[in-house]
């Protein structure tokens, strides 16, 4: 699987390549830069990229913007966006096509190799994969205005937390120490709670929680 890596800091730049190349990864380019970026992705059509937010030149946002502007030249692009702070902006603007292959973490998580690589490879596998954080602060910002959520039993709202963190519902369920099937009766009753559609496509379930935490009710 090849991968293009865009860090400005070169410790950590050169700890992701050996740490991702520890894991079979192959790096087709590992940049510093959003001129760099821009390059690598529209040249070595990487499997996934794995960005950090802030990068020359502008260190404000740069690398979330070449990344995006990289999905819009070619639809689909996995992109693992990673960022020192949480910022429910980045988020939103990474989710607006309401397509998967996305994920955003803090950078914290890459210290947990066997998390970051499990993100990486299901971000490259077109899957979602958002930091526990995120998902915290968008439930409690919807809690305090959204009535559905209230209805939630606090089974339901773990399994809602990990669904949509991009958990499968057998990594639902071996997380919390469930059957699968008690976790399939979980998430039936959480988006009937929520008046959303039911689906078994993993990732087309984790979009529509994320829209509807990221949006309120519908």
């Amino acid at each position: 699987m090849r991968v293009v890596l865009a860090e400005d800091l070169f410790l950590l730049r050169d700890g992701l390549v050996r740490l991702l190349e520890a894991y079979g990864f192959e790096i087709a380019a590992a940049v510093e830069s959003g001129s760099e970026l821009t390059r690598a992705l529209a040249e070595l059509t990487p499997d996934v990229a794995v960005v950090d937010v802030r990068l020359p030149p502008t260190h404000t946002d740069e690398g979330l913007q070449c990344a995006l502007a990289a999905r819009r030249a070619r639809p689909g692009l996995p992109v693992l966006v990673l960022s020192q702070h949480v910022e429910q902006l980045y988020a939103r603007e990474l989710l607006a096509d309401g397509a998967g292959g996305i994920g955003y973490l803090l950078k914290d998580r890459v210290f947990d190799a066997e998390q970051f690589v499990d993100a990486v490879r299901r971000v490259a596998a077109g899957g979602t994969a958002m930091d526990p954080q995120v998902i915290q602060q968008l439930l409690a910002r919807s809690s305090a205005e959204d009535r559905p959520l209230g209805r939630l039993t606090p089974r339901e709202r773990e399994v809602l937390e990990l669904m949509a963190q991009g958990r499968s519902n057998a990594g639902i369920a071996a997380q919390l120490v469930v059957t699968e099937r008690a976790v399939a009766k979980h998430t039936s009753n959480i988006f009937g709670k929520l008046g959303l559609e039911v689906s078994d496509d993993d990732n087309r379930r984790v979009l529509a929680v994320l829209a509807y935490l990221d949006g309120g009710p519908r």
